[in-house]
């Protein structure tokens, strides 16, 4: 991006080319065309023109949309601290009014960072992660699902029965599966389809015979005919989880992987 800057002095003509570009002059370079030129008495005649260019990083393209988000939203005096972190960058956000607006489970942020996602990383094919925080929420929220997990886990553990979490996006579901995995007599596994999947917790010594099997589905399981299949010959029914819906039909997403490594909300976003 490249741009010439008309002003009275070199010094204005900058200005107006770090207000036009909306980042900081030290990201600028600028090359002066034309001086004020001074009369034989010291008046200065005609105005000073000055080239600017500038190359957008994806850590600006980031900062910028998410601050045009936020301004539409109603969000003032909006201020977004930026941390490098490796392949990409961690934002803290904060601005009047936006504390209020992020929600019990953080849903405003996961749409920032997901959306942010998508804009940055259409600049090129190479990945960059984006993380979004604000006064600490992320870590609220991750000792909340490892209380949760630990109370959902040993209830499993005295009930031999499995159980099933609300779904979650797959950053949380780390959290959860994190969090089994230092308690022993319990197992986890995430099951469905996005934005469904959600997180099973079992028992490492389940619990046999009486109440419904909560794996396969159906109380008592299902019955079969000597030919294998159901009464009335009829096709028998799976014996897995299936939280499929016509919606989810209709709407369904690569699964993301439940990899316990890393720390980003989502994986790699191809466009």
């Amino acid at each position: 991006m490249k741009q010439e800057f008309t002003a009275p002095t070199v010094e204005e003509a900058k200005a107006l080319a770090v207000q036009e570009f909306g980042v900081d002059e030290d990201k600028i370079t600028f090359t002066v065309v034309e001086e004020p030129k001074k009369s034989l008495f010291g008046k200065v005649k005609g105005d000073a023109r000055v080239e600017a260019e500038y190359t957008e990083t994806k850590t600006d393209i980031t900062v910028k949309y998410i601050k045009r988000v936020l301004t539409g939203m109603g969000v003032e005096n909006i201020i977004i601290d930026v941390t490098e972190i490796e392949n990409g960058i961690s934002l803290e956000i904060n601005g009047d009014g936006f504390q209020e607006m992020i929600g019990q489970k953080g849903e405003l942020l996961d749409s920032l960072q997901y959306l942010a996602s998508l804009v940055c990383n259409k600049v090129d094919r190479e990945y960059f992660r984006i993380t979004t925080d604000s006064n600490g929420f992320r870590e609220r929220r991750k000792k909340q699902l490892e209380e949760l997990a630990a109370k959902i886990a040993n209830n499993v553990k005295r009930s031999g029965r499995s159980s099933a979490l609300e779904p979650m996006n797959p950053y949380e579901r780390r959290i959860i599966h994190a969090a089994v995995s230092e308690i022993e007599g319990v197992t986890s596994q995430s099951k469905g389809e996005e934005p469904y999947r959600k997180v099973i917790i079992s028992s490492t010594n389940p619990r046999r015979g009486g109440g419904r099997d909560f794996k396969r589905g159906g109380k008592g399981g299902n019955r079969r005919n000597g030919s294998g299949g159901r009464k009335g010959g009829r096709r028998p029914q799976s014996t897995g989880f299936d939280f499929t819906t016509s919606f989810e039909k209709e709407y369904k997403k690569p699964k993301p992987e439940d990899s316990m490594l890393g720390s980003g909300l989502y994986s790699k976003i191809d466009i």
